[in-house]
This record gives C-alpha cells, structure tokens and sequence, in this order.
C-alpha cells in the first residue's frame, strides 16, 4: 500500500463499453471534493495488448499493488484480466453490496422506505473455482446420486464443483459480523442473516451454515439468524426492511444482490465493494450496457456509490458523507436523474448536479 497521509493513490480502470461514461464524471467530482487524491491510470485490457502484448502488463500490477485502492468500472472484455487479479490475485474475498433505498429512487415496490441491508458475498470459492467438465470424466469413481441413486457411470451431461472451504467461510462471516458491529455502533439494529441451501447441500452449504453460526459466538452483540435460501429469497421479496447484514456463498449472493437491487430501483443503484485482509477495491455491480454506449446516459449512481465505500476505506469518510448527502438531494428534486430514473439528464449532468448539492451539504 502507499505511503503518505495527506494524499491517496487510487488506481481508475474505467472499463468497457459505456462503463467509462459512469467514471469519468465521478472521478471529477471527487476529484472537486477531495483534490488530493493521486489518481493513476495504468494501461488493462486493448489499449494494454497493443502497447505492451499483454492484457495486464506487469508495470500495471505493479501500480495496482502500491495504490491504496482501484475504482474499477464494468468490464466485459479484455479489462477482465485486472478484474481476476483484483479478485483472486488481492485475494478480495469479501464482497459486500450495500441495499438502500433514498428517496426519489424509482422503486417498484409500493413502500420501500427504510430499505438499508448489506449482502456480503464470499467471493473466491463455490462454483465460481470455474471446474467443469464432462459427467464422463467422472465416472469409475463409483458415486451415486443421493437423490435418484442413479449411479453416476449411468449418466451424460456435464457437470460444475462446488467447494466450500472452512477458511473461507469464517473469514466472510467474520466480516460480516463486524459489519453488522459497525452498523449497530452507527444505530442500526446489529444483526446477521446467514443463508445456504444446508437442507440440501448438507456437506457444502451445511459446513458454511456451521462455520457461521461458530463464528457468531463471538459476537455475543450481534443478533445471527439463519434460513434456506428459498425462504430467504422470499423473505427478502416481501419485507426487505427485516434484514441488517447478509452472509451467503457466491453463487446465491451474486443472483440475490442484483434481485435486492431490483426492490430499490435497479442495477444502476447497485454499489459493490470487494475486500481482502490487504487490499479492496470497488465497483459497480452493473454491466457495461453497451446498447447505450456513447450516449451519456448510463446512471453513475452505482458507481458514485461504490466510491463512496471507497472514500471510507481510505479514511475519507467524511467526503464520502458529503457526496451521499447530495446525491439524496438531488434524488429527492428530481429534476435532474437519467432515464433509467425517469429523467432526461445525461450522466455528466447528473453528476454536476450531485457535486453541486454536495457543495451545499
């Protein structure tokens, strides 16, 4: 990490598609805000290849290595090589992805005041350790279905491991729950919801369920609760507003945050933050909306939101406060949000619009 305390060093990588028109004008208004940040942009990705051959050049992940921190936008190309290395070269294996409705947000639901939950995502094992392979492969290993008891060498298809380690659900939960800690410190309600498909998934999902609910003995202050994922999901469609910090493994935590998403007005609200014991980095949870590309109307408000979490990592919480001040300002006005949100602004408007909201703070 680098060095110095009146300034910080954050590496940008804007992304692909129309992801760079949601960075750019974020950039510059915490740039307004806080003019000390050192804001490095290494070579990822095409412009990567065609200078160095390589999609990750080593000067690149030498700079990622002595930032403070990367603001990461939506990729869908050859910048994906920063984003592995973000993830699984940082080892960032917590991904917390924060739920609240402000409003002026264009909910679907009917009241969605007081929504405000984190989902935190393990996010290096489950299925995404990306082992496939044919059914073929396996057989001679004389397995049988728990289920059909149809042994396996009777059986085509193809088939995904899932791992669950002991190691690396404790120290999700374990941050989870000093999210919750910090959450209760601030008034909230101190409270963890662990959800798995334990009733099926008994050696997988049953030892992530364990390790959380050992786990959460040391936490006496912290209220844990556990439930089948099915349920959860439920539970989540019809009262959001119950839930304060959410524990699951990768797969289900990386569908459920974009439907937790979806109750408060869309993707273009869904900030992610992913950590590691030494590094993290932040992005938003959309995609690279390329059916919009070049036209400056992508929502930077996940991506705004996501710097936000950023500001605080690097202990400039007290910016990060004053753009979410503004930024609920000018969702309250309404008179100056993008047409995902029902307006007509372009993302560079909106984005001076918060800055100027923020500036009156």
């Amino acid at each position: 990490m680098a060095d110095g305390t009146n300034s910080r060093q954050i590496v940008v990588i804007e992304g692909d598609d129309a992801s760079p028109e949601a960075v750019r004008p974020v950039v510059d208004l915490i740039s307004a805000l806080a003019p000390g940040i050192d804001w490095q942009r290494p070579l990822v990705g095409e412009a990567a290849i065609a200078e160095t051959g390589k999609a990750l050049p080593e000067e690149t992940v030498a700079t990622i290595d002595a930032s403070h921190s990367t603001l990461f936008g939506s990729t869908s190309g050859k910048s994906g090589a920063a984003l592995f290395y973000l993830r699984w070269g940082k080892g960032t294996y917590a991904n917390v992805r924060p739920t609240r409705y402000m409003p002026g947000y264009r909910s679907p639901l009917a009241d969605p005041t007081g929504i405000d939950f984190l989902i935190v995502r393990e996010n290096l094992e489950d299925l995404y350790l990306g082992i496939e392979g044919e059914v073929s492969d396996l057989h001679g290993l004389n397995l049988v279905s728990r289920t059909s008891r149809q042994p396996l060498d009777e059986i085509e298809g193809r088939y995904a491991l899932k791992v669950i380690t002991e190691e690396g659900s404790r120290r999700v939960v374990a941050k989870s729950f000093e999210l919750a800690r910090e959450r209760k410190a601030a008034g909230g309600e101190g409270k963890v919801t662990i959800a798995t498909k334990h009733n099926m998934l008994a050696h997988t999902d049953g030892l992530f369920r364990e390790v959380g609910l050992k786990v959460a003995e040391s936490y006496p202050d912290i209220t844990v609760e556990s439930f089948i994922i099915d349920d959860f999901a439920h539970r989540l469609c019809r009262r959001p507003q119950d839930f304060d910090v959410v524990v699951m493994p990768n797969l289900y935590g990386d569908i459920l945050s974009d439907a937790a998403a979806g109750l408060v007005g869309g993707l273009g609200m869904a900030a992610s933050g992913c950590y590691g014991d030494d590094y993290a980095y932040f992005e938003s949870a959309h995609g690279t909306a390329p059916d919009i590309v070049g036209q400056n109307i992508i929502n930077p408000t996940a991506t705004l939101l996501s710097a936000c979490l950023m500001l605080r990592h690097v202990d400039l919480a007290s910016v990060a406060d004053q753009i979410e001040r503004g930024l609920g300002a000018v969702y309250a006005a309404g008179e100056t949000l993008t047409p995902d949100q029902g307006g007509t602004a372009s993302s560079t408007e909106f984005c001076e619009a918060v800055l100027r909201a923020s500036e009156d703070a």
